[in-house]
């Protein structure tokens, strides 16, 4: 599958997190090559115009990799149990970044399977914390390069048009009313979540 490049990442995140979708999430672990479709994601911008981000008050030890280059990830741990990846957007500095919520499992679902404890269908990956899990991405993977490397998001030419539904963001106590979620309508790996029902189509 095609590369994507630093530039497709440098754009607005707002722009960047719909054009994610359909595109591959690929992870070469253990002599095995792990594929899956990213049908869920979330937006956060930076320049502190977003309450709901973790850069809303600037950089932190935690936070540093979202205000790094584009096209990089952003991984860290959410209330001390679940591993979250994101992928940092728009120019250095701009702290903006867009959260994987849910891929569709593509390659190596026997291997996805056991990471998940043989959890089966949308369990496997339909959560942030449920695809790094299937996916073995660790805290390790944190200021990574998303391009190249055993961990990479590619795209997917053959991918064909999706009918992309937006709402607002799930769990936050911030940003509430901000409709920066975006995913693919009628895909059963989408986090199940009353938003689906009050979701508007994306023109």
């Amino acid at each position: 599958m095609p590369y994507l490049t630093r530039a497709f990442f440098a754009r607005s995140c707002l722009e960047v997190a719909p054009a994610l979708l359909g595109c591959r999430l690929v992870h070469r672990i253990d002599g095995r090559c792990l594929a899956g479709r990213i049908v869920e994601v979330e937006a956060y911008l930076g320049g502190g115009q977003d309450p709901g981000s973790h850069s809303h008050r600037g950089p932190t030890p935690r936070n540093r990799a979202m205000f790094g280059p584009p096209g990089r990830f952003y991984v860290y741990r959410s209330m001390g149990l679940h591993i979250c990846t994101n992928v940092v957007c728009e120019p250095r500095d701009h702290g903006a970044a867009v959260l994987l919520r849910a891929v569709e499992p593509l390659h190596g679902e026997a291997r996805l399977r056991r990471a998940r404890g043989g959890r089966d269908g949308f369990e496997l990956t339909n959560g942030p914390g449920k695809l790094s899990q299937a996916f073995g991405i660790t805290l390790e993977h944190n200021g990574r390069s998303a391009l190249r490397g055993t961990l990479r998001i590619e795209a997917d030419p053959s991918e064909p048009q999706l009918r992309i539904l937006t709402s607002p963001r799930i769990g936050l106590s911030r940003g509430t009313e901000l409709r920066y979620r975006f995913f693919v309508d009628g895909n059963p790996y989408v986090t199940r979540s009353s938003r689906n029902r009050s979701a508007e189509h994306l023109l």
